[in-house]
């Protein structure tokens, strides 16, 4: 099987990107494949174009997507499960992220007249440096659900699952008490994706 990892992160000092390698190695260890779009290593650009924005807004079912943009679809309906991985930033998933949604998800192909496939599996992994208390009090959580699963991923994964790593902020105490705990929870997660 084949796993398709989003990662975004600006930092290659994080424990996002720890999180993100303990995952990958535990996929692997699984016998399964990755395909990997790391998108602050890549550059990818995440503004919409007027072309794409025109195209789109005006269902336009066309073949004339940028080249980046066709090789992240082409890698979706390659894989058998979707994973992103990356830090919230004010309740929201960094802007590259957002962006590629905004570019990958096009007409023709995450909507309308749709070509991508629907995959077994969907998860999102991400880091908060609040604990998970304070995300369920204020509402946030449920929010950062809704957004990624109910609009972005709605129909597109047979199986979707949000996974919260909390208390990730340096300066919180936490962060280093449950680093060994929450690595190997990671691992443990990719290695279980297909199971």
């Amino acid at each position: 099987m084949k796993a398709f990892v989003v990662y975004c992160h600006p930092s290659e000092n994080s424990f996002t990107k720890s999180m993100c390698d303990a995952f990958v190695k535990g996929v692997e260890d699984s016998g399964n494949e990755i395909i990997m779009s790391d998108l602050y290593k890549m550059d990818f650009k995440s503004d919409m174009t007027e072309e794409e924005y025109l195209r789109d807004a005006n269902y336009r079912n066309t073949p004339d997507v940028s080249d980046d943009v066709r090789v992240e679809q082409e890698k979706i309906n390659s894989a058998d499960a979707i994973v992103f991985i990356y830090p919230v930033f004010w309740t929201e998933a960094p802007a590259k992220l957002v962006g590629w949604f905004d570019r990958v998800w096009s007409y023709g192909f995450a909507y309308g007249e749709k070509t991508m496939k629907v995959l077994d599996k969907a998860m999102i992994l991400c880091s908060a440096g609040n604990p998970i208390k304070r995300l369920e009090e204020f509402g946030l959580l449920d929010s950062m659900k809704r957004v990624m699963l109910g609009d972005r991923l709605f129909g597109r994964a047979r199986q979707m699952e949000f996974i919260v790593f909390d208390n990730t902020s340096r300066e919180n105490e936490l962060r280093e008490k449950n680093w060994d705990m929450n690595i190997q929870r990671a691992y443990e997660t990719g290695k279980g994706l297909f199971s």
